[in-house]
C-alpha cells in the first residue's frame, strides 16, 4: 500500500525534465484504456511548462507518480489546470486530489483575477473540482481561444466536438471564478451548490466515466 504523505508533490522545475518522456507515456496509456483523450502534447511544450514553473510534479523518491500543467489562455483571462495524469500504482490514495490542489493554488497565485477551467470525463475529476469550487458550464462560458481548442485536436473525440461546432463533447466543461467569491451565499436565491447538484447536472449532460486518474484539458 503507497503511502501518500511519504511522495513529494510540488511545482515543477528545471530538474524534472527528465521524467517528459514518462508523463506523456503515461498520459498515451490512459487515453488509449478509456477510450477518450487527453490529448498527448509535444516534448517540447512540456519542457516549456516545467522549465517556466507551470507544472506540478508528484514523485515517490526518483519514481514518477503524476503530473499536471498550468496554461493561460484569452489573454491570460482563462488558466486551464491541464494533463492531470497519476500513474495506476498511485490511483486511489487521493494524489490526483492533491496534485489538482497544487495546480489550483499555483493558477491562483501566478493569475489571482483569471477564471480557472478544465474539461474532463472522469467522474473522480469532477468531484476534485467542485471540492475547489468549480462548477458545470457550458462549453460557451470557456476561453474562445482557437489555439486552445486547436489543442484537442489530439483526442480521439476531435470530430464529435467539430461536428458541434465546438458547442459539447463528450468532456464536461468545469470553470471556477474568482468573481463568485465575492457574491454573499444565500442572497437574493443564490446558494451554494451541493455535490449532488453537481453530479445530477453532470448526469445529465450523459458524460460518466467509471474511474479517472486523468484530466483532459
Amino acid at each position: 500500500m503507497k503511502d501518500i504523505k511519504k511522495l513529494t508533490v510540488e511545482v515543477a522545475g528545471k530538474k524534472h525534465i527528465k521524467y517528459v518522456d514518462e508523463i506523456n507515456n503515461a498520459i498515451d496509456i490512459a487515453s488509449k484504456q478509456r477510450g477518450t483523450g487527453i490529448a498527448r502534447r509535444s516534448d517540447e511544450y512540456l519542457t516549456t511548462k516545467i522549465s517556466e514553473g507551470k507544472a506540478i510534479i508528484a514523485l515517490d523518491g526518483d519514481i514518477f507518480a503524476g503530473f499536471c500543467y498550468i496554461e493561460t489562455w484569452g489573454d491570460k483571462g482563462f488558466v486551464a489546470n491541464s494533463g492531470l495524469i497519476v500513474v495506476p500504482e498511485y490511483r486511489g490514495y487521493g494524489l490526483a486530489k492533491e496534485i489538482k490542489n497544487k495546480a489550483f493554488q499555483l493558477s491562483r497565485k501566478k493569475y489571482p483575477n483569471a477564471k480557472i477551467f478544465g474539461l474532463t470525463t472522469g467522474l473522480a475529476v469532477m468531484k476534485i473540482n467542485h471540492e475547489l469550487g468549480y462548477r458545470p458550464v457550458t462549453f460557451s462560458e470557456l476561453t474562445n481561444d482557437d489555439q486552445f481548442w486547436n489543442g484537442c485536436k489530439g483526442c480521439v473525440n476531435y470530430d464529435i466536438l467539430m461536428r458541434m461546432e465546438r458547442t459539447k463533447c463528450l468532456c464536461t466543461g468545469m470553470l471556477y471564478d474568482p468573481a463568485w467569491e465575492k457574491v454573499p451565499k444565500n442572497v437574493n436565491g443564490i446558494r451554494k451548490r451541493s455535490l449532488l447538484d453537481v453530479v445530477q447536472k453532470i448526469k445529465g449532460s450523459g458524460v460518466f466515466a467509471k474511474k479517472a486518474g486523468t484530466e483532459n484539458k
